[in-house]
């Protein structure tokens, strides 16, 4: 079973929660920007080989006094303070000046300005006299910076910088902002590959991935047509983060694969935890009830879903209820919720419909005077029907002319022309036998 409803609400679903995990890589400046604080400006001097020069004290004090200005809240007079140390940078050696660049992108960077601090940071890369570490993590931090730009080749470029300097192993970080970059680039199978290596590399050292790895995961299989492998991901998102939509999304996702049995088994369960509360969420577990031949629950679930004010009170939801129950062979519930939606809509199926189960109930006035509304209301798909279910309500009344005139109408259509000559043979019989009894008996 495919509900197609199911379909685009989950979809709907995985655009949303994936542009809100690739929000998540917009970096603080404390986990973007290592290396811009004085703090670890001594670090790195501590750490640099002889091939790196000095950071001298006048420079040093320089800078420190650029910093306060900045972290004062006052960012012009920081830069004015950069711009003066900047107007005599030849005197300055390399190290130096990747430190001014360094503190010039810190600043950017606060004034949400990524096109200028990605600019002065990569200016810092491009000085020789800087330690390896400051080089590593400030092309790191470019990444970063480029993804919360949106630049996504960016990206991937400033990793690759990244991987031909870098001598540790590479962290989970990596390759997510690898597989977020690949994800808004559309190259679905190179974001799958990175953001598996990630989530691999969390199991393999016993760790929880990140939900919003798993989102990302998800939501690149589906770009892939990967039904299968989204199963297996929401499945793992409902063990690990027990969340509503991830129950609908699994729920949605069986139907999608064929596995409908599992589909009614998590949307029931879901159900009774009360993570069904919209109004598209119980429609979609009624109709799984209803394709489950659960029909029964599928009526209770929309009755109640209307009855708390979730689900319209609209002829469609009436007339879903009212089906479900002729279903469950409820047909004496069934009248009253086709004639709610009958009295809602202008056209006459609904009426026609409640005609023909006050048929088979037996209650053959009221029949009658249903499929008499629903034929001048009009707007029916099957009219015959109409004539039909009034013919035989007519003839249950032994009001055998009146009966006959509908047979004759439906005769008309050559959907019903075949029944409806075989009911006029026989009202007519039983006609002609009531007079001869009536006849007998004066």
């Amino acid at each position: 079973m495919k509900l197609k409803l199911t379909t685009k609400l989950l979809k709907l679903s995985m655009l949303c929660t994936v542009a809100i995990s690739a929000s998540v890589v917009t970096p603080s400046a404390l986990s973007v920007l290592p290396g811009v604080n004085l703090a670890t400006v001594q670090a790195a001097e501590q750490q640099k080989t002889t091939r790196v020069p000095a950071l001298r004290e006048k420079v040093y004090s320089q800078l420190a006094r650029a910093q306060k200005l900045a972290d004062d809240g006052d960012s012009k007079a920081g830069l004015d303070a950069l711009d003066s140390i900047q107007a005599r940078s030849s005197s300055m050696n390399s190290y130096e000046i990747a430190m001014m660049h360094n503190f010039y992108g810190f600043i950017y960077y606060n004034e949400n300005d990524l096109v200028k601090a990605i600019a002065s940071f990569e200016k810092v890369i491009a000085e020789d006299g800087i330690p390896e570490t400051l080089r590593v993590s400030t092309t790191f931090s470019l990444a970063q910076l480029a993804m919360a730009n949106s630049d996504y080749n960016k990206v991937i470029d400033f990793l690759a910088k990244w991987d031909a300097i870098n001598t540790k192993p590479k962290t989970d970080a990596y390759y997510v902002l690898k597989s977020q970059a690949y994800y808004q680039l559309k190259d679905y199978q190179k974001g799958i590959d990175n953001i598996n290596l990630a989530i691999a590399q969390s199991d393999s050292e016993g760790k929880q991935p990140k939900e919003n790895w798993l989102v990302l995961q998800r939501a690149m299989y589906y770009s892939l047509n990967q039904t299968d492998n989204v199963v297996a991901v929401l499945e793992r998102m409902v063990k690990l983060y027990n969340k509503p939509e991830y129950w609908v999304q699994l729920g949605g996702m069986y139907g999608e694969t064929g596995k409908e049995k599992q589909q009614l088994a998590i949307l029931e369960a879901a159900y009774q935890q009360g993570f069904l509360t919209s109004k598209s969420d119980l429609r979609q577990l009624a109709q799984v009830y209803l394709y489950n031949q659960l029909a029964y629950k599928a009526a209770s679930v929309m009755s109640k879903a209307i009855e708390s004010g979730v689900a319209e009170k609209s002829a469609k939801n009436y007339a879903f209820i009212a089906e479900a129950m002729v279903q469950a062979k409820e047909d004496n519930k069934s009248v009253s919720y086709f004639a709610k939606a009958a009295e809602l809509s202008e056209h006459g199926k609904y009426d026609q419909r409640m005609a023909e189960v006050l048929v088979n109930l037996e209650q053959f006035e009221d029949a009658a005077d249903a499929a008499r509304l629903a034929l001048d209301k009009g707007s029916l798909d099957f009219e015959s029907n109409a004539y039909v279910a009034l013919g035989m309500a007519q003839y249950s009344m032994q009001n055998f002319d009146a009966s006959i005139l509908a047979f004759e109408q439906a005769e008309k259509h050559k959907k019903s022309q075949r029944l409806a000559e075989q009911w006029i043979k026989y009202v007519k019989r039983e006609k002609l036998h009531a007079e001869t009894l009536r006849t007998a008996l004066l």
